[in-house]
């Protein structure tokens, strides 16, 4: 794409943030300050003046720095970065984000989990935020979705149920971050329509190894309109270039233990050493004639559209590039909102989607405490703003001229009404009859036959995490009934997923059950249509559905722990680190102490962590080098063996030189002499192919016993 220009809006961004070494501290009324320690008294030892100004004013800030955290959503992470449009969609949108191929747009993304407050750890089983802001030359558009392609409910108006639901339980603030209680269990277990994301919650795509190896999903089915007014729906979505990962629940726990920012940590360190993760951006376009010729309706929510019957056509790519130079002023003051968008996007009908639109702007009056949140410098557009709106807390702009209102004269007419030509916003013109009701449409009624094709479309390591994950959640519940409820939903979408659950459990299935009426359909529904029809069959699997389908053959950025104590090998470890670093992997020396370590011809190291204040959980491999001192002192350490066997347990690559042979002896990897991703004298580029299928997860079945 050629050599990246800096945008204006990336170039004002930073020159808000940028300090000068000539600073003197002033108050912030701008009077300069020689005594920032102590409070004006009464002599030394006397009482404090209140006409000390630079106290009040230092305090009364301080008082009131915090801000409402997001009622969901609050433990984010961001970073700056820019968009490029790999092909023209004019056939599609007038929308010149996807029609200018010459244009970089300016991005802010930022990632979040949804259910813990801002102090939760990063590793918590949830569902992750996706939220993207361009700003382009036509105004403002925000992409917010997450990281699965459904949602847990249908209609906006169930979202306060489904977020108490999972919330700690009121009574006692207890679980945080966490949807394994009974109060969620069960919402989930009556509203069936949650099933599907719920069933995306228990799999390997709710603890990620990495915002930089997730997909993004706008969830909804958009519009795009082309310049002659034709519709076309559209999804949209993310596809990491660094392929899709996660982690094991079993790590999960540990490393929210051993490093609770993990997550946070590792995209601020990937852009820190310019490792800059990228997405492409791919849509699903559906005709409007063909609407209705799915087997589900385009307005659920809580329905994808498979890969396999609307391929997902790439058009261009998203790279991260800047960490932000403030958390607070960035992630936390960002105001993302459904409803920005811009000429060529529209919305459509989808119930959530139309609920949406109006909770957003709410929350960030909330928040932010003012309609004024787009004058905050993350929020501000980059072309000009000019309309009659005045006045508020916190307003930036200092309007001139007389008229505030339109039309007028004593303004010039100004601001004056765009034409559509000339790109001003016009709603898509879609005719609507119908009767006032609280009700929804048959169609949104099938609740089991996506849940039970996403299942299975997994690999069968993907199931079992599933199964153990249900297994585990369920287990925190003490309510039998809720326990008992949700085995029979499982059995009606997938009679495997349940055998294995409720064999977990100690539980049987029950062969009937008496669900509450569903009056989500509406009172005058039939008693047939106020429960979820048998799940079908209309494509036997989807493999887009697992996360083995985006391949990627790199080591980027993945994390090797070398293990060494003084008289190491130093030529094999400097002939590895040189052709992994070379493949922009990150090479960690661990050892028994910090400081340095020596190698075998005297020379120091220094060390990156010392065994004792790291994990290997916080690693994707293991590699440990020869030399005969060095491996008489690893023998020695009770936590090295420890460190190989949890390396083995959860299926990653480990690496042994010769001389380290006595280690491997010595660990339960000696119990998978064939296994391709354990290795002996391997050459590095050998190493670094097993490192890059990420696991091998068909060690995992064998792993069970192994002692950590």
């Amino acid at each position: 794409m050629g050599k990246r220009v800096v945008s204006k809006k990336e170039k004002d961004l930073a020159a808000n943030s940028l300090q000068s070494v000539d600073q003197a501290m002033t108050t912030n009324q701008g009077i300069k300050i020689n005594d920032d320690a102590n409070t004006l008294r009464a002599g030394e030892r006397g009482p404090s003046l209140l006409e000390d100004f630079i106290l009040r004013e230092k305090i009364t800030h301080f008082d009131h720095e915090r801000i409402p955290e997001r009622i969901v959503h609050a433990r984010g992470s961001a970073a700056h970065g820019y968009f490029e449009l790999y092909e023209d969609l004019s056939e599609f949108t007038k929308a010149e984000i996807l029609t200018d191929t010459s244009k970089t747009t300016p991005v802010f993304v930022r990632f979040s989990t949804v259910a813990g407050s801002r102090g939760s750890g990063d590793l918590a089983r949830d569902i992750r935020g996706f939220a993207v802001k361009f700003y382009t030359d036509q105004g403002v558009f925000d992409l917010v979705g997450n990281n699965t392609p459904v949602f847990f409910i249908q209609d906006a108006m169930k979202f306060p149920d489904i977020i108490h639901a999972v919330k700690p339980e009121p009574n006692n603030e207890i679980p945080q971050a966490a949807s394994a209680h009974d109060t969620f269990y069960d919402f989930i277990s009556l509203a069936t329509e949650s099933l599907h994301n719920h069933m995306w919650a228990m799999s390997d795509r709710a603890i990620p190894r990495s915002f930089r190896m997730m997909e993004g999903f706008g969830i909804h089915t958009f519009r795009l309109i082309n310049a002659k007014g034709k519709s076309h729906f559209a999804r949209f979505h993310w596809k990491p270039l660094l392929g899709v990962h996660s982690v094991t629940w079993d790590e999960a726990v540990k490393i929210n233990g051993a490093d609770p920012d993990f997550h946070r940590r590792d995209l601020w360190e990937a852009i820190e050493n310019k490792q800059y993760p990228s997405w492409e951006l791919g849509l699903q376009i559906i005709a409007e004639e063909d609407e209705h010729k799915f087997e589900f309706d385009l307005l659920d929510a809580t329905k994808f559209i498979p890969e396999e019957l609307v391929p997902v056509r790439r058009v261009g790519k998203m790279t991260l590039d800047r960490n932000p130079e403030n958390f607070f002023a960035e992630t936390e003051q960002v105001a993302f909102h459904p409803g920005h968008i811009v000429p060529g996007i529209d919305f459509t009908n989808d119930p959530l989607l139309q609920g949406r639109l109006f909770s957003y702007t709410d929350t960030q009056l909330s928040r932010l405490g003012t309609p004024n949140f787009h004058e905050i410098p993350i929020n501000r557009p980059v072309n000009p703003v000019y309309n009659n709106q005045r006045d508020a807390q916190m307003r930036m702009t200092i309007d001139s001229g007389r008229s505030s209102y339109f039309p007028n004269t004593l303004g010039g007419g100004c601001p004056y009404l765009s034409k559509i030509a000339a790109g001003g916003f016009e709603s898509h013109q879609e005719r609507i009859d119908g009767s006032k009701i609280r009700g929804r449409s048959a169609s949104f009624s099938d609740h089991f036959s996506q849940p039970a094709l996403f299942f299975r479309s997994l690999q069968p390591w993907e199931q079992r995490h599933m199964i153990n994950a249900y297994t585990f959640e369920l287990g925190k519940c003490t309510t039998e009934a809720i326990k008992t409820r949700m085995l029979w939903l499982m059995n009606e979408m997938s009679p495997e997923l349940a055998a294995a659950v409720a064999t977990g459990l100690g539980l049987k299935i029950p062969e009937t059950i008496k669900m509450p009426i569903n009056r989500n359909i509406g009172a005058d529904a039939s008693p047939e249509t106020q429960q979820p029809g048998a799940a079908k069959n209309y494509l036997d699997k989807s493999p887009a559905l697992s996360q083995s389908y985006l391949k990627s053959e790199t080591i980027a950025t993945r994390q090797i722990a070398v293990l060494v104590a003084d008289g190491f090998n130093e030529q094999n470890m400097a002939d590895k680190k040189k052709v992994w670093e070379g493949m922009n992997a990150f090479v960690k020396l661990i050892a028994p102490h910090g400081g340095v370590v020596l190698s075998d011809a005297g020379n120091e190291h220094p060390v990156d962590a010392s065994i004792d204040t790291t994990e290997s959980v916080l690693f994707d491999a293991l590699y440990i080098p020869g030399g005969e001192q060095s491996i008489a002192t690893l023998k020695t350490h009770g936590k090295v063996v420890k460190f190989i066997n949890e390396m083995v347990k959860h299926c990653k690559t480990l690496a042994f030189d010769d001389d380290a042979r006595t280690l491997h002896d010595l660990s339960a990897a000696k119990e998978f002499p064939a296994d391709q991703a354990i290795l002996i004298d391997a050459k590095p580029v050998d190493i670094a192919l097993a490192i890059a299928e990420h696991r091998n997860w068909k060690r995992e079945p064998m792993t069970t016993q192994i002692a950590v």
